[in-house]
C-alpha cells in the first residue's frame, strides 16, 4: 500500500498537462457526476497554506483509493477560499483547513480536525464515519 501512495503524485503529474497535479476538485466532481452522492464536505482554505496543501493531497490520494470498505469515491468536495468571503475569513481565519458536511437541509456541521499525520486509510475512515452519524 505505501509503495502505490508513494508512486500516487508521480502517477497523477503524469496526467496533468505541463507536470502539474490535476485539480482536485475538478477529480471530484467528475467521481461524483458518475453516481448520484448524498456525501458532500467543504474544505474551508486560503492560498499558501502548507496545512491546507497537505490535506488536499490526502484527500485526493483517500478518494483514488476505491474499492476500500471506506471508499470515498463518490465523495463530492467543494472547496472554499476564506480569503474571497469576510464571513468565512471571520470565522476560519485561525482554523483552516476546515472540514464541514453538507447536511441534507443545506447547514454545514464542522468535523473535528484531523491530524496531518494521519494516514491515508485513517482519513478515509475518519470521513466515511462522519456520515453515519
Amino acid at each position: 500500500m505505501a509503495a502505490a501512495l508513494s508512486a500516487l503524485p508521480r502517477a497523477a503529474s503524469r496526467l496533468a498537462p505541463c507536470g502539474r497535479r490535476p485539480n482536485f476538485r475538478a477529480l471530484c466532481a467528475a467521481a461524483a457526476a458518475g453516481e448520484a452522492s448524498n456525501r458532500r464536505l467543504v474544505l474551508y482554505t486560503k492560498p499558501g497554506c502548507c496545512l491546507c496543501d497537505g490535506l488536499k493531497e490526502k484527500l485526493h490520494a483517500a478518494s483514488l483509493l476505491a474499492g476500500t470498505p471506506y471508499s470515498l469515491a463518490s465523495l463530492e468536495l467543494q472547496e472554499r477560499d476564506i480569503t474571497t468571503n469576510p464571513e468565512w475569513e471571520r470565522l476560519y481565519q485561525y482554523e483552516i483547513p476546515v472540514l464541514a458536511k453538507v447536511l441534507p437541509d443545506g447547514t454545514e456541521e464542522v468535523l473535528p480536525r484531523l491530524s496531518p499525520r494521519l494516514s491515508v486509510e485513517l482519513i478515509q475512515k475518519k470521513i466515511y464515519s462522519a456520515f453515519d452519524q
